[in-house]
């Protein structure tokens, strides 16, 4: 059986989940691992998985003639130079969300893999939910008729490390950029303006970062339907999501999933579990589909079923939202896009 060839550059939890879900695959085979911090316990993980490589140089991926494709799994701000340097050296790739936090920087690693003939998907991992799946098939189908109103709700369990939220581009750029793009995934149709509000109400570390740790965004969309979009970084009961598109035939509506369907009824109240811990348990499935559909694709010749273009307007259509707060009224894509391109790198 032919083998896609594999390196992961940056080996901290989401490139150790991704190594995981590669090695049931039968289609491919890691060969190499490179972490800045690699040293004998990332070795010995490898050893384990049977990954023979480990090195602190993601330059030993990059000219490995003996691998195909890279996962870059490492920070945001490598993204960009790796995606260029693995299209020059004709690798496909796979990348973590988002691509950059800079859409001119984002637009130059979409070029360089479009010069190289090359494949680029976007670790969008949602968009392999079987639930998901499942409702935009239905839209698609026309079950629910014209879609009206896309109504998603996105609250994490507990909020990120102080460390994280200074470097991770902000609510609208590290959180919500999935609903975002599972919004133009179930609603078929791109977003045309955002009006976002939020504020600090879990924890004034947000503030201190010029972030906000609650939201709600609402959209229009080019065929005319709205949505809504709310985001919380603490959620008590566990992880919470939920999707309905409401559309003139009807509804199809996404609930939690839980551990068991279990449900206790007595005097004192009825009882469930709580939703699935987070998103490595509420996701998982979604992110073996993902590395599976990438794979094939490389190796069959297949569409990627999620590409850099994907990556690029969810980002235009975080910098709109991250805009509409500053400003304090609704912003169109297209003017977020224009201001950007006006202004000095980072200014949004």
């Amino acid at each position: 059986m032919e083998k896609l060839r594999i390196g992961i550059i940056g080996a901290g939890r989401i490139g150790k989940i991704h190594a995981d879900n590669l090695l049931r695959l039968p289609e491919a085979q890691i060969v190499a691992v490179s972490d800045l911090f690699a040293g004998p316990e990332l070795e010995a993980w490898a050893a384990e998985r049977g990954i023979g490589t480990v090195t602190k140089d993601s330059n030993e991926i990059i000219g490995n003639p003996n691998i195909d494709a890279v996962f870059v799994c490492s920070t945001t701000d490598t993204h960009v130079p790796l995606i260029k340097q693995a299209a020059q050296a004709d690798k496909h790739i796979f990348c973590e969300k988002p691509v950059s936090m800079d859409i001119r920087q984002t637009e130059e690693a979409i070029e360089a893999v479009r010069k190289a003939g090359v494949k680029l998907q976007i670790g969008f991992n949602r968009r392999f939910d079987h639930n998901f799946k499942r409702l935009r098939e239905h839209v698609q189908a026309g079950t629910i008729g014209d879609p009206h109103i896309v109504r998603i709700t996105s609250r994490d369990p507990n909020p990120p490390s102080p460390e994280y939220i200074k470097v991770s581009g902000g609510l609208f750029m590290d959180m919500m950029i999935h609903d975002f793009d599972i919004a133009r995934f179930l609603s078929g149709s791109e977003i045309e303006e955002v009006y976002a509000q939020g504020g600090v109400l879990i924890d004034p570390v947000f503030a201190q970062y010029g972030d906000v740790d609650t939201a709600i965004v609402t959209l229009k969309f080019a065929n005319g339907a709205l949505g809504v979009i709310e985001n919380s970084r603490k959620a008590v009961y566990g992880y919470d999501q939920r999707i309905e598109v409401f559309g003139s035939k009807g509804s199809a509506a996404v609930s939690n999933d839980h551990p068991n369907t279990a449900e206790i009824s007595t005097a004192e109240g009825i009882m469930r579990d709580k939703p699935l811990h987070f998103f490595l348990e509420r996701y998982n499935e979604a992110y073996v589909e993902e590395t599976r559909m990438f794979v094939r694709s490389v190796l069959h010749g297949e569409p990627l079923p999620v590409d850099g273009s994907d990556g690029m307007q969810a980002e235009r259509i975080a910098l709109a939202a991250k805009l509409s707060l500053h400003l304090g009224r609704p912003v169109k894509i297209a003017e977020a896009v224009e201001l950007a391109a006006a202004q000095p790198a980072g200014t949004f």
